[in-house]
C-alpha cells in the first residue's frame, strides 16, 4: 500500500499512516515495528531540569492518551504504588585512539571489571575502525595509555589487553567518555561532554557497570523523589546492568528469532519482599524501564515470583508474553524495529502503542535516550 507523504505534523494522517501500514497486523513481522521519525524530535540534550520533561500518559482499559509533564507524576499515580528502579550506573568506557597505522578507532569497554579474574587491564571490547584490527595489532590512546588486540569475537568484538596505565577503571572513571548512543552527536572536545557525564546517569545511580542509561530513570530528580513519598507512592531498587546487546540490530523478518544478549542482574532480599508484598496487597508495581521489566519477568518466569539474587537474563518479549510482575510502565520512546519497542507493544498493545507513537510525532515529543517519556498504566 502507498501511502501519503508526510508533510506537517498532523495527527490524522499521520494516525492513518500508521494505522494502515502493513494490515492486517501480522505482530511478528519485525516491519509492524517500522515508524518514520523526523530528525528534528530525536533530543540531543536533555530538558534543561530532569522532571520537566513531557510525558505522555497511555491508558491501556480506556485507550486513551493524555499530555503531561514527568513532575506531575505524584498525581497521576496511586498512593500504594510501588515504582521499582534500576540503580546501574553507566561507566564512561568510550576511548577514542588510533592503530599503528594512524586508522582511527573508537573503543567502547564492555567488562567492568572482568568477571572472569585474571588480568583486569584485558577486557572484551567493541571496536569500531574503517578496517578492522588483526590479532596482536597495537592500538594508541591517549593519556598514556596503549593497548594489544588478543582475541576477535563476532560484531565488532575485540579482546584489548591495555597497558600504560596502573588500572584501565581508574582511567576510565576520569577521562573516559559517555558510552552515548549513535543518534546523540557529539564533535570532538564538544562542551556538552561534561553535561553528559551528569545527565547521562539517575540520580539514583550506585552499582557501576552499565554500557547505557536506564533511560526512563533519567526524569526523576531528589525533590519528585521525596514528593512521590509524601503521596504514599514507594520505590525500591534492583540492578540491571544494561548490556550492548541491547543495541543489537534486528535482522530477522520473525522478532522471535532475535537475540538480546545477555545481562546480569541483582535483586536483592528486601527489594523482593517488598514487591511481592505489593502483589499480595493487590497495590500496583510500576516498572521504571525496560530493564527492570526484564529482570523481574525473568525471576517470575524461574520461581513463580520475585526472588532476591543474582543472575543472566536473555528474556525477549515480545507480543503474547504473560506479564506476572508489572501493572504499569515508565519507558522513553523506543527506536523503529527495536527490541525495546516490542516490549512496550506486548505491555499496551501494538495499536494502542502506534497510536501513542503517532500522536507524540504529531505532537513534536522529543525522542530516545534524552527525550520524553511515557507512562502506561
Amino acid at each position: 500500500m502507498i501511502h501519503p507523504p508526510i508533510k506537517s505534523f498532523d495527527f490524522a494522517t499521520l494516525f492513518f499512516y500508521f494505522s494502515t501500514f502493513n494490515v492486517p497486523l501480522k505482530m511478528f513481522n519485525v516491519q509492524d515495528y517500522d515508524y518514520d521519525l523526523p530528525e528534528a524530535l530525536i533530543a540531543q540534550v536533555p530538558s534543561p531540569r530532569r522532571d520537566d520533561s513531557r510525558l505522555l500518559v497511555v491508558s491501556r482499559s480506556k485507550k486513551s492518551l493524555s499530555d503531561h509533564r514527568f513532575f506531575e507524576l505524584p498525581a497521576l499515580l496511586r498512593p500504594g504504588d510501588l515504582l521499582v528502579v534500576n540503580n546501574t550506573k553507566v561507566v564512561p568506557a568510550r576511548l577514542f585512539g588510533r592503530k599503528r597505522s594512524g586508522g582511527r578507532v573508537e573503543v567502547l569497554v564492555l567488562e567492568h571489571p572482568n568477571p572472569n579474574g585474571g588480568d583486569q587491564n584485558t577486557r572484551w571490547c567493541l571496536l569500531k575502525s574503517s578496517k578492522r584490527p588483526k590479532k596482536g595489532g597495537e592500538l594508541f590512546f591517549e593519556f598514556g595509555l596503549a593497548g594489544r588486540v588478543e582475541n576477535l569475537g563476532n560484531d565488532g568484538l575485540v579482546q584489548i589487553a591495555f597497558r600504560g596505565v596502573p588500572s584501565i577503571d581508574a582511567l576510565l572513571d576520569e577521562k573516559g567518555a559517555m558510552p552515548l548512543p549513535p543518534y546523540i552527536r557529539r564533535e570532538s572536545q564538544d562542551r556538552r561532554s561534561f553535561m553528559d557525564r551528569e545527565r547521562y546517569q539517575t540520580v539514583f545511580s550506585s552499582k557501576r557497570g552499565a554500557v547505557a542509561a536506564p533511560t526512563a530513570g533519567l526524569h526523576f530528580t531528589e525533590g519528585l523523589m521525596k514528593r512521590l513519598h509524601q503521596a504514599g507512592i514507594s520505590t525500591t531498587q534492583l540492578t540491571l546492568h544494561v548490556g550492548h546487546g541491547t543495541f543489537r540490530p534486528v535482522r530477522h523478518d520473525d522478532i522471535r528469532n532475535h537475540r538480546i544478549g545477555v545481562e546480569d542482574y541483582v535483586i536483592d532480599p528486601e527489594t523482593a519482599a517488598t514487591i511481592n508484598g505489593a502483589k499480595r496487597e493487590g497495590r500496583r508495581v510500576i516498572a521504571v524501564g525496560t530493564t527492570v521489566v526484564r529482570a523481574l519477568e525473568t525471576v517470575a518466569r524461574i520461581h513463580g515470583e520475585v526472588s532476591f539474587g543474582k543472575g543472566k537474563t536473555d528474556l525477549l518479549i515480545t507480543p503474547g508474553f504473560r506479564f506476572s510482575v508489572i501493572d504499569g510502565l515508565l519507558t522513553n520512546f523506543h527506536l523503529p524495529k527495536s527490541s525495546l519497542l516490542f516490549l512496550v507493544s506486548a505491555f499496551a498493545g501494538i495499536e494502542l502503542i502506534r497510536e501513542a507513537y503517532a500522536w507524540a510525532i504529531a505532537k513534536a515529543y522529543r525522542f530516545y535516550s534524552y527525550g520524553d517519556a511515557m507512562l502506561i498504566l
